[in-house]
Protein backbone atom coordinates (compact mmCIF):
# COMPACT_ATOMS: atom_id res chain seq x y z
CA UNK A 1 0.00 0.00 0.00
CA UNK A 2 1.02 3.54 -0.90
CA UNK A 3 1.87 6.37 1.72
CA UNK A 4 -1.22 7.95 0.24
CA UNK A 5 -3.04 4.78 0.52
CA UNK A 6 -2.03 4.31 4.01
CA UNK A 7 -3.37 8.26 4.90
CA UNK A 8 -6.52 7.82 2.94
CA UNK A 9 -7.46 4.61 4.67
CA UNK A 10 -6.62 5.87 8.66
CA UNK A 11 -8.65 8.97 8.14
CA UNK A 12 -11.68 7.25 6.24
CA UNK A 13 -11.36 4.73 9.29
CA UNK A 14 -10.97 7.62 11.85
CA UNK A 15 -13.43 9.86 10.72
CA UNK A 16 -16.48 8.18 10.64
CA UNK A 17 -20.32 9.62 11.53
CA UNK A 18 -21.14 9.21 15.41
CA UNK A 19 -17.52 8.17 16.31
CA UNK A 20 -14.68 10.17 18.16
CA UNK A 21 -11.05 9.60 19.34
CA UNK A 22 -10.37 8.42 22.85
CA UNK A 23 -7.15 9.95 24.13
CA UNK A 24 -5.67 7.53 26.52
CA UNK A 25 -2.17 9.48 26.34
CA UNK A 26 -1.56 10.61 29.98
CA UNK A 27 1.99 11.02 30.76
CA UNK A 28 3.56 9.62 33.91
CA UNK A 29 2.93 12.74 35.92
CA UNK A 30 -0.68 13.34 34.37
CA UNK A 31 -1.94 10.00 35.09
CA UNK A 32 -0.20 9.76 38.53
CA UNK A 33 -2.48 12.35 39.19
CA UNK A 34 -5.20 11.05 37.90
CA UNK A 35 -5.22 7.57 39.97
CA UNK A 36 -4.11 9.76 43.23
CA UNK A 37 -7.59 11.12 43.12
CA UNK A 38 -9.18 7.11 43.25
CA UNK A 39 -6.52 6.89 46.03
CA UNK A 40 -4.71 4.26 43.58
CA UNK A 41 -0.79 4.11 43.16
CA UNK A 42 0.35 4.73 39.65
CA UNK A 43 2.66 1.60 38.86
CA UNK A 44 2.96 0.35 35.58
CA UNK A 45 0.72 -2.94 36.39
CA UNK A 46 -1.82 -0.43 37.65
CA UNK A 47 -1.77 1.55 34.41
CA UNK A 48 -1.90 -1.71 32.36
CA UNK A 49 -4.60 -2.74 34.22
CA UNK A 50 -6.55 0.05 33.95
CA UNK A 51 -5.88 0.71 29.99
CA UNK A 52 -6.64 -2.99 29.48
CA UNK A 53 -10.37 -2.86 31.37
CA UNK A 54 -11.23 0.55 29.53
CA UNK A 55 -10.19 -0.75 26.35
CA UNK A 56 -11.38 -3.44 26.37
CA UNK A 57 -15.28 -2.81 27.08
CA UNK A 58 -17.63 -4.78 24.63
CA UNK A 59 -18.51 -2.60 21.95
CA UNK A 60 -16.23 0.69 22.27
CA UNK A 61 -15.73 0.42 18.99
CA UNK A 62 -19.19 1.42 18.11
CA UNK A 63 -18.50 4.62 19.47
CA UNK A 64 -14.70 5.19 19.42
CA UNK A 65 -13.01 5.16 16.10
CA UNK A 66 -9.32 5.56 17.13
CA UNK A 67 -7.08 5.46 20.52
CA UNK A 68 -4.20 7.81 21.23
CA UNK A 69 -1.56 5.64 23.53
CA UNK A 70 1.10 6.73 25.16
CA UNK A 71 4.22 5.27 24.45
CA UNK A 72 4.39 2.65 27.40
CA UNK A 73 1.41 0.94 26.15
CA UNK A 74 1.96 0.93 22.56
CA UNK A 75 4.18 -2.04 23.66
CA UNK A 76 2.26 -3.01 26.44
CA UNK A 77 -0.46 -6.36 26.55
CA UNK A 78 -3.91 -6.31 27.64
CA UNK A 79 -4.78 -9.07 30.88
CA UNK A 80 -5.73 -11.63 28.51
CA UNK A 81 -1.70 -11.62 27.11
CA UNK A 82 -3.11 -9.87 23.74
CA UNK A 83 -0.81 -6.77 22.41
CA UNK A 84 -2.94 -3.76 22.93
CA UNK A 85 -2.61 -2.27 19.18
CA UNK A 86 -4.00 -6.01 18.23
CA UNK A 87 -6.53 -5.39 21.14
CA UNK A 88 -7.87 -1.98 19.72
CA UNK A 89 -7.77 -3.82 15.94
CA UNK A 90 -10.19 -6.91 17.12
CA UNK A 91 -12.48 -3.54 18.47
CA UNK A 92 -12.44 -1.91 14.92
CA UNK A 93 -10.70 0.85 16.61
CA UNK A 94 -7.72 2.40 15.01
CA UNK A 95 -4.26 2.38 17.34
CA UNK A 96 -2.71 5.78 17.50
CA UNK A 97 0.45 7.19 19.57
CA UNK A 98 0.96 10.80 21.49
CA UNK A 99 4.69 11.59 20.34
CA UNK A 100 5.38 15.17 21.64
CA UNK A 101 7.87 15.20 24.64
CA UNK A 102 5.96 17.72 26.66
CA UNK A 103 5.74 21.76 26.93
CA UNK A 104 9.11 24.12 28.43
CA UNK A 105 9.05 28.05 28.68
CA UNK A 106 9.66 29.47 25.20
CA UNK A 107 12.81 31.37 25.81
CA UNK A 108 12.75 35.47 25.35
CA UNK A 109 9.05 35.16 25.42
CA UNK A 110 7.88 35.39 29.60
CA UNK A 111 4.44 33.21 30.17
CA UNK A 112 4.62 31.55 26.98
CA UNK A 113 5.63 27.90 26.43
CA UNK A 114 6.67 25.99 23.01
CA UNK A 115 6.20 21.83 22.86
CA UNK A 116 9.96 19.50 22.00
CA UNK A 117 10.23 16.48 20.40
CA UNK A 118 11.39 16.69 16.62
CA UNK A 119 14.58 16.01 16.83
CA UNK A 120 14.46 12.09 15.99
CA UNK A 121 11.17 11.93 15.20
CA UNK A 122 11.14 10.26 12.47
CA UNK A 123 13.13 7.40 13.85
CA UNK A 124 10.39 7.46 16.91
CA UNK A 125 7.65 7.14 14.03
CA UNK A 126 9.32 4.18 12.35
CA UNK A 127 9.37 2.38 15.44
CA UNK A 128 5.88 3.35 17.16
CA UNK A 129 4.75 2.30 13.23
CA UNK A 130 5.73 -1.25 13.17
CA UNK A 131 4.22 -1.60 16.48
CA UNK A 132 0.93 -0.95 14.84
CA UNK A 133 0.33 2.88 15.33
CA UNK A 134 -2.09 4.58 12.52
CA UNK A 135 -2.23 8.22 13.31
CA UNK A 136 -0.19 10.73 16.04
CA UNK A 137 -0.48 13.62 18.03
CA UNK A 138 0.91 16.71 19.07
CA UNK A 139 0.44 18.94 21.27
CA UNK A 140 1.08 22.86 22.10
CA UNK A 141 -0.54 25.16 24.60
CA UNK A 142 -1.11 28.71 24.55
CA UNK A 143 -1.86 30.52 27.46
CA UNK A 144 -4.40 33.62 27.46
CA UNK A 145 -3.95 36.90 29.23
CA UNK A 146 -4.60 40.25 28.21
CA UNK A 147 -1.09 40.61 26.65
CA UNK A 148 -0.89 35.97 25.91
CA UNK A 149 0.02 34.30 23.77
CA UNK A 150 2.46 36.71 22.37
CA UNK A 151 3.54 37.24 18.23
CA UNK A 152 6.07 34.84 18.72
CA UNK A 153 4.63 32.10 20.36
CA UNK A 154 1.83 32.12 18.31
CA UNK A 155 4.10 31.98 15.16
CA UNK A 156 6.94 29.31 17.01
CA UNK A 157 4.45 26.77 18.15
CA UNK A 158 2.60 26.95 14.40
CA UNK A 159 5.69 26.11 13.15
CA UNK A 160 6.15 23.50 15.10
CA UNK A 161 3.06 21.55 14.97
CA UNK A 162 3.15 22.29 10.72
CA UNK A 163 6.94 20.16 11.08
CA UNK A 164 5.54 17.76 13.29
CA UNK A 165 2.34 17.07 10.44
CA UNK A 166 4.60 16.87 7.77
CA UNK A 167 7.11 14.21 9.28
CA UNK A 168 4.10 12.50 9.95
CA UNK A 169 2.27 12.35 6.47
CA UNK A 170 5.86 11.43 4.80
CA UNK A 171 5.73 8.31 7.01
CA UNK A 172 1.55 7.44 5.97
CA UNK A 173 0.99 8.57 9.65
CA UNK A 174 -1.85 10.69 10.15
CA UNK A 175 -1.30 13.45 12.22
CA UNK A 176 -4.16 14.55 14.70
CA UNK A 177 -2.85 18.63 15.08
CA UNK A 178 -3.77 19.95 18.75
CA UNK A 179 -3.18 23.30 18.90
CA UNK A 180 -4.87 23.34 22.74
CA UNK A 181 -6.44 27.53 24.01
CA UNK A 182 -5.95 26.96 27.59
CA UNK A 183 -8.98 27.06 29.83
CA UNK A 184 -6.81 28.91 32.90
CA UNK A 185 -7.77 32.34 33.55
CA UNK A 186 -9.98 35.12 34.05
CA UNK A 187 -10.74 35.94 30.53
CA UNK A 188 -13.53 36.76 28.53
CA UNK A 189 -14.86 34.56 25.91
CA UNK A 190 -14.47 37.51 23.76
CA UNK A 191 -10.78 37.10 23.98
CA UNK A 192 -11.03 33.18 23.77
CA UNK A 193 -12.57 33.85 20.66
CA UNK A 194 -9.51 36.53 19.75
CA UNK A 195 -7.01 34.24 20.20
CA UNK A 196 -8.36 31.18 18.87
CA UNK A 197 -9.23 33.04 15.64
CA UNK A 198 -5.38 33.98 15.50
CA UNK A 199 -3.98 30.83 16.45
CA UNK A 200 -5.96 28.76 14.08
CA UNK A 201 -4.78 31.17 10.99
CA UNK A 202 -1.54 30.45 12.31
CA UNK A 203 -1.57 27.28 12.23
CA UNK A 204 -3.10 26.71 8.99
CA UNK A 205 -1.06 29.16 7.43
CA UNK A 206 2.03 27.02 8.49
CA UNK A 207 0.31 23.97 7.65
CA UNK A 208 0.27 25.43 3.65
CA UNK A 209 3.67 26.46 4.13
CA UNK A 210 5.05 22.62 4.64
CA UNK A 211 2.73 21.76 2.45
CA UNK A 212 0.34 19.60 4.48
CA UNK A 213 -2.14 17.69 2.42
CA UNK A 214 -5.45 18.74 5.09
CA UNK A 215 -7.53 15.77 3.40
CA UNK A 216 -5.36 13.57 6.06
CA UNK A 217 -4.98 15.50 9.02
CA UNK A 218 -7.00 16.03 12.04
CA UNK A 219 -7.70 19.66 14.08
CA UNK A 220 -8.13 19.03 17.64
CA UNK A 221 -8.58 22.13 18.95
CA UNK A 222 -10.20 24.09 22.00
CA UNK A 223 -14.28 24.75 22.43
CA UNK A 224 -14.30 28.97 22.95
CA UNK A 225 -15.11 29.12 26.50
CA UNK A 226 -14.62 31.68 29.13
CA UNK A 227 -12.05 31.38 31.19
CA UNK A 228 -12.40 29.11 34.05
CA UNK A 229 -12.05 31.27 37.30
CA UNK A 230 -14.99 32.49 34.95
CA UNK A 231 -19.19 32.13 34.97
CA UNK A 232 -19.38 29.28 32.59
CA UNK A 233 -20.86 29.90 29.08
CA UNK A 234 -23.88 28.44 28.11
CA UNK A 235 -23.97 25.60 25.89
CA UNK A 236 -25.55 27.37 22.85
CA UNK A 237 -23.00 30.37 23.95
CA UNK A 238 -20.26 27.92 23.49
CA UNK A 239 -21.12 26.54 20.60
CA UNK A 240 -21.99 29.84 18.66
CA UNK A 241 -18.63 31.38 19.56
CA UNK A 242 -17.08 28.07 18.42
CA UNK A 243 -18.38 27.42 15.05
CA UNK A 244 -17.86 31.60 13.80
CA UNK A 245 -14.29 30.99 14.89
CA UNK A 246 -14.26 27.56 12.89
CA UNK A 247 -15.77 29.01 9.91
CA UNK A 248 -13.76 31.74 9.36
CA UNK A 249 -10.64 29.67 10.19
CA UNK A 250 -10.21 26.24 9.42
CA UNK A 251 -10.42 25.41 5.98
CA UNK A 252 -13.57 22.68 4.25
CA UNK A 253 -10.77 20.39 3.35
CA UNK A 254 -10.48 19.58 6.80
CA UNK A 255 -12.43 16.50 7.30
CA UNK A 256 -12.74 16.52 11.23
CA UNK A 257 -12.49 18.58 14.15
CA UNK A 258 -12.04 16.42 17.36
CA UNK A 259 -12.29 18.99 20.37
CA UNK A 260 -10.65 18.57 22.97
CA UNK A 261 -12.46 18.81 26.61
CA UNK A 262 -9.85 20.87 28.35
CA UNK A 263 -10.85 20.91 31.78
CA UNK A 264 -14.64 20.30 31.27
CA UNK A 265 -16.54 18.03 33.14
CA UNK A 266 -18.18 14.80 31.58
CA UNK A 267 -21.13 16.50 31.19
CA UNK A 268 -20.23 19.81 30.45
CA UNK A 269 -18.08 17.97 27.57
CA UNK A 270 -21.08 16.29 26.30
CA UNK A 271 -23.53 19.32 26.35
CA UNK A 272 -21.16 21.95 24.47
CA UNK A 273 -20.75 19.47 21.85
CA UNK A 274 -24.02 18.67 21.39
CA UNK A 275 -24.98 21.70 21.18
CA UNK A 276 -22.07 22.41 18.39
CA UNK A 277 -23.75 20.12 16.69
CA UNK A 278 -27.15 21.37 16.48
CA UNK A 279 -25.49 24.89 15.02
CA UNK A 280 -26.22 23.45 11.76
CA UNK A 281 -24.79 21.91 8.44
CA UNK A 282 -20.58 22.53 8.75
CA UNK A 283 -18.28 21.59 5.83
CA UNK A 284 -15.92 19.29 8.51
CA UNK A 285 -17.16 16.27 10.92
CA UNK A 286 -17.62 17.69 14.64
CA UNK A 287 -16.32 15.37 17.30
CA UNK A 288 -14.60 14.42 20.35
CA UNK A 289 -10.97 13.80 21.33
CA UNK A 290 -11.49 13.45 25.09
CA UNK A 291 -9.62 12.32 28.01
CA UNK A 292 -10.47 12.80 31.39
CA UNK A 293 -13.94 13.71 29.75
CA UNK A 294 -14.69 10.75 28.47
CA UNK A 295 -12.28 8.41 31.82
CA UNK A 296 -13.12 9.90 34.98
CA UNK A 297 -16.27 7.84 35.42
CA UNK A 298 -14.37 4.93 34.69
CA UNK A 299 -11.40 5.63 37.16
CA UNK A 300 -13.71 6.41 40.13
CA UNK A 301 -15.68 2.89 39.14
CA UNK A 302 -12.56 0.64 38.90
CA UNK A 303 -10.56 2.52 41.93
CA UNK A 304 -7.79 0.45 41.70
CA UNK A 305 -9.49 -3.10 42.08
CA UNK A 306 -9.75 -5.58 39.23
CA UNK A 307 -12.95 -7.15 40.17
CA UNK A 308 -14.57 -3.29 39.65
CA UNK A 309 -13.43 -4.08 35.73
CA UNK A 310 -17.10 -4.61 34.81
CA UNK A 311 -18.40 -1.42 36.18
CA UNK A 312 -15.53 0.80 34.82
CA UNK A 313 -16.26 -0.58 31.41
CA UNK A 314 -19.90 -0.06 31.48
CA UNK A 315 -18.62 3.77 32.84
CA UNK A 316 -16.51 4.09 29.93
CA UNK A 317 -19.08 2.76 27.59
CA UNK A 318 -21.59 5.47 28.90
CA UNK A 319 -19.86 8.41 28.29
CA UNK A 320 -18.71 7.21 24.54
CA UNK A 321 -21.79 6.13 23.90
CA UNK A 322 -23.19 10.13 25.26
CA UNK A 323 -20.89 11.80 23.22
CA UNK A 324 -21.78 9.90 20.27
CA UNK A 325 -25.59 10.77 20.56
CA UNK A 326 -23.87 14.56 21.41
CA UNK A 327 -22.01 13.76 17.59
CA UNK A 328 -25.88 13.41 15.94
CA UNK A 329 -27.24 16.38 18.30
CA UNK A 330 -29.52 14.19 19.98
CA UNK A 331 -28.02 13.94 23.23
CA UNK A 332 -30.30 15.16 25.96
CA UNK A 333 -29.10 15.77 30.07
CA UNK A 334 -31.99 13.22 31.13
CA UNK A 335 -30.13 10.11 29.07
CA UNK A 336 -27.37 10.70 32.33
CA UNK A 337 -29.75 8.42 34.30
Amino acid sequence: MSIQDELTTTIQDLVQPGKGILAADESHPTIAKRFKAVDVESTEENRREYRSLILSAPGLGDFISGVILFEETLGQNSLDEVPIPKLLESQGIVPGIKVDKGKKPLINAPGDEITFGLDGLDDRLEIYKNAGARFAKWRDVFHISDTLPSRQAIEANAEMLARYAAVCQSMGIVPIVEPEVLIDGNHSMERCAQVSEAVLREVFLALYRHGIELETMILKPSMVTPGKECPKASPEEVAEATIKVFRRSVPAAVPGINFLSGGQTPEEATLNLNAINSEGVQPWELSFSYGRALQEPAQKAWAGHLENGPAAQEAMLKRARLNSAARWGTYTPDMES
